[in-house]
């Protein structure tokens, strides 16, 4: 069986992160290993609307890190990490799971399709293709939301997976 020390949780706070955390929550606990929650801020950018610039307020990286210790908290079962950085998305994940030296990456998605996914692109797309160690994206399914029990155990629906492993 792969050894399993370190799992990254990229978090957005949203519904389908939630989800995977505490399916990473379980791993961590089978397997004794560390949760290293990582939230990415992207650059402040310039904006123009009509004629006018428009930057982005400040971060508060004090704030968002209390934010992420509290939506994302350690249980009496694992060992979590929170983190908040600066960078493209996908790319301070990879770096993350590199730096941490991650045996797997587990992530939520959003699932989306055709024209969006192509217009925004797809953070979970790009870390499976490029991560070096193996990657788990999940998907809340819409018959859970708001009804999983804490603990993923026997009464939890299944979670729509996918997995793609380490490659050469």
């Amino acid at each position: 069986m792969l050894p399993i020390h370190t799992i990254l949780h990229p978090a957005d706070f949203s519904e389908n992160s939630k989800f995977a955390f505490r399916l990473a929550q379980t791993w961590a606990r089978d397997y004794g290993a560390r949760i290293v929650v990582a939230h990415v801020v992207e650059p402040p950018k310039a904006m123009g609307v009509e004629g006018v610039l428009v930057f982005q307020p400040e971060v508060n990286w004090e704030s968002l890190h209390q934010r992420l210790c509290e939506c994302y908290p350690a249980d009496s079962h694992s060992r979590v990490e929170h983190i908040v950085v600066e960078g493209s998305i996908a790319t301070e994940i990879l770096r993350l799971a590199n730096d941490y030296r991650a045996d797997g990456i587990v992530m939520g998605t959003h699932g989306r399709t055709g024209l969006s996914r192509l217009l925004m692109g797809s953070v979970a797309e790009q870390v499976l293709r490029r991560a070096s160690c193996p990657v788990v994206t999940v998907k809340q399914p819409a018959r859970t939301a708001g009804a999983l029990s804490s603990d993923m155990g026997e009464s939890a629906a299944t979670p729509a997976v996918g997995v793609r492993g380490m490659h050469s």
